[in-house]
């Protein structure tokens, strides 16, 4: 076991302990090493098992997950995969516990004998060990605490501008996936209410869950946040979360009659919503004046809208490796040579309000 990514599965549903059993123990690289039946039994076994990874249930008696979830931070703090119910209640729930230092979720509607079982033990897995092989607590827990209280800005390595150039930019496009919920209530709320452009949004989550979070961020930010509708016409000084499951993109020739189109097309995308799909729509509207940002996240998506952005003359912002969750998404772009900027999460919103004007 010394060799595998060691798990403990918290959850009350025996159905469900024994599914994430055998999608993880499908592959040889992980291996389960303790189930339990309540958060209270989990907090016991997290302290005594030390396991690399935990999938935590919310809902369970005796001790929630929320409840557990504190208890294993303060005990003995471990990267924690919350086991989400896709219900409105469930997203808040799951978001609560994104700030309490999870570092990701998977849906509660997951199950052996699903019919998309593939595709859902493949997400499993590949965050499970994800989660494992970036070591992703240390960096997780310092954000908790510091995000905010970083004392300087130093730039990176040579090559990279120090500053972007005020290029009278019209329109945001910012890309996020994993720890992007935590990222985002930390960062946006510093966007200043002078920002008089439209900043659209994706962040990969399901449905519901981009409306509990466009709902907790309105409350924090000085824009307006909402989880983007189908047809309503675009403002400035608004910010627009793709919702979760469909794509978010533009419509109309200019920036006066743009109006917002969400849609399941293209249906062949790997995620959906999709930051390339989003970017690139917006650059069909506000062309080099679009600002790209791409911040934490598994993967690449976003990686060629960026690039398209960048060949006709944009500018694009990367998250630096030290602040993100997941340094999968802003690396693309930075090994691809299309960062103009790297920076901490907390240093972009400080670089929008000074350069988009």
């Amino acid at each position: 076991m010394r060799d595998k990514v060691s798990v403990l599965i918290i959850d009350d549903s025996a159905f469900m302990r024994k599914s994430l059993t055998i999608m993880l123990e499908s592959d040889p690289g992980i291996g389960v090493v303790g189930t339990a039946r309540n958060g209270q039994e989990g907090v016991e076994l997290a302290n005594k098992l030390k396991p690399d990874v935990i999938t935590l249930d919310v809902e369970m008696p005796v001790m929630d997950g929320l409840t557990a979830l504190k208890l294993i931070m303060a005990q003995c703090p471990t990267s924690v995969l919350m086991v989400s119910s896709v219900t409105t209640e469930g997203a808040q729930a799951t978001l609560k516990a994104l700030e309490i230092g999870a570092v990701d979720f998977i849906p509660k509607e997951m199950s052996y004998v699903s019919v998309n079982i593939s595709k859902i033990k493949e997400d499993l897995i590949t965050k499970v060990k994800e989660i494992a092989r970036t070591k992703l607590l240390k960096a997780r827990l310092d954000r908790i605490k510091a995000i905010s209280s970083t004392p300087s800005f130093r730039p990176r390595v040579t090559g990279f501008l120090k500053d972007l150039p005020r290029a009278g930019y019209r329109a945001i496009a910012l890309g996020i996936s994993t720890g992007g919920p935590f990222t985002l209530q930390k960062v946006l709320p510093l966007i200043s209410e002078k920002i008089n452009v439209p900043i659209f949004i994706v962040q990969h989550m399901p449905p519901k869950f981009t409306k509990s979070l466009a709902e907790r961020l309105n409350g924090s930010c000085k824009l307006e946040v909402k989880e983007a509708e189908h047809g309503e016409p675009v403002k400035n000084g608004y910010i627009y979360i793709a919702p979760g499951g469909f794509h978010m993109k533009l419509r109309g020739s200019s920036l006066s009659s743009a109006t917002i189109e969400i849609s399941p097309e293209p249906s062949g995308t790997l995620h959906r919503p999709s930051v390339d799909v989003m970017m690139d729509s917006v650059v069909g509207v506000y062309g080099k004046y679009t600002l790209g940002i791409i911040m934490t996240g598994m993967g690449k998506d976003g990686y060629e809208a960026v690039k398209n952005l960048k060949s006709i003359g944009g500018y694009a912002i990367a998250q630096d490796e030290e602040s993100c969750v997941v340094y999968g998404m802003p690396k693309a772009i930075v090994d691809g040579g299309f960062a103009d900027v790297v920076l901490p999460a907390e240093k972009i919103p400080e670089m929008i309000n000074r350069v988009v004007v």
